[in-house]
């Protein structure tokens, strides 16, 4: 095993909307069923926004990993959130959470890496830690999906969920830490959400660029899903492999994997690949479905206040999702 310089996890915290919407309640808006969600998904059950702002669960998640890792936020050195879905477009999430922290004075950055968001984020903040002028730096991962899904598309509403998690990580010496992320801009198509609009009154009538994207459905999301699919089942043991053999250990060393919760038959089909059990993926996608940025954090909390993950224990983060993204990080918790 290759020691280097790397990270510590301080403290935890998240925070899911109260409100949740069950496979039944699906069943009553679009045509589908429990059993139907459940031996295709995985999924019983997601958190639902109620109206509170996506900064708003973040600041929440983050106020918990403070208080656990015993600092203020005065201390922070910089806040990086992880989301596709923020609440404005200006300004960042980063700073809404700063405020709702009451602090000020140090660097807030948002990232949008979609649903491998949390492992890039702990990737760059390892990468500022070490230039050594910040102690501490907060990721929070934060998404109310229900912003953009289509709610009459069965094949797309079923799956997702809002949820806010975070860390807060310190510079940490002779210590398990390795990373691979990456891209293929190439699969753009296959899950995307359209923005604004190019509108104004300067512009030809007839659109003359050719997007290479599909078509919008307003703001909706869009997902190819055999597509994603197959990507998912490649890249996430890809991912893996890459950040062990960085880290000059096997995969079947590792003490627990907390996979992107997209799909249990994705996770199955890729622990098979690796050669893991499935006894060492942390999952809890039955009670919260697909949180994006916010799934790997969101069920690492679990794992780690249910004592199925403890200090010591060789982690592995791993993320997939739209860009399309992907990448690993190895750690000691």
């Amino acid at each position: 095993m290759k020691r280097t310089t790397g990270v510590k996890i301080k403290g935890i915290g998240r925070c899911v909307p109260e409100l949740v919407a069950t496979n039944e309640d699906y069943a009553k808006i679009v045509d589908t069923s429990d059993e139907w969600i459940t031996q295709r998904t995985g999924i019983k059950t997601r958190h639902i926004s109620n109206g509170e702002p996506n900064f708003f669960l973040g600041a929440k998640a983050a106020k918990e990993a403070l208080a656990e890792a015993g600092i203020s936020a005065d201390e922070l050195g910089l806040i990086i959130c992880a989301t596709c879905t923020p609440d404005y477009y200006t300004p960042s999430e980063a700073c809404l959470i700063q405020r709702e922290l009451g602090a000020a004075g140090f660097p807030c950055i948002d990232i949008n890496c979609a649903c491998s968001g949390f492992v890039y984020g702990v990737d760059m903040a390892r990468r500022y830690l070490a230039c050594d002028d910040m102690k501490y730096v907060l990721v929070v991962a934060t998404e109310e999906l229900s912003k953009f899904v289509d709610y009459e598309d069965r094949s797309t509403c079923i799956l997702f969920g809002d949820a806010a998690a975070a860390v807060v990580l310190e510079k940490q010496d002779d210590t398990l830490f390795s990373s691979f992320t990456a891209a293929d801009g190439s699969g753009a198509p296959f899950l995307a959400a359209r923005a604004l609009l190019t509108i104004n009154p300067f512009r030809a009538e007839e659109d003359t660029y050719d997007m290479r994207m599909p078509e919008p459905h307003r703001h909706y999301l869009l997902q190819e899903g055999k597509e994603v699919y197959k990507f998912a089942t490649n890249a996430l043991p890809l991912a893996v492999s890459k950040a062990c053999e960085k880290a000059e250990i096997a995969p079947a060393e590792l003490d627990a994997v907390i996979p992107h919760q997209a799909n249990v038959r994705i996770i199955e089909t890729a622990a098979k690949k690796l050669g893991v059990s499935m006894d060492k993926m942390v999952l809890n996608i039955r009670d919260y479905g697909n949180t994006s940025s916010a799934s790997i954090p969101n069920a690492f909390y679990d794992g780690v206040k249910s004592g199925r993950i403890k200090r010591g224990d060789k982690v592995c983060f791993v993320g997939f999702g739209g860009g399309l993204t992907y990448g690993a990080v190895v750690l000691e918790y």
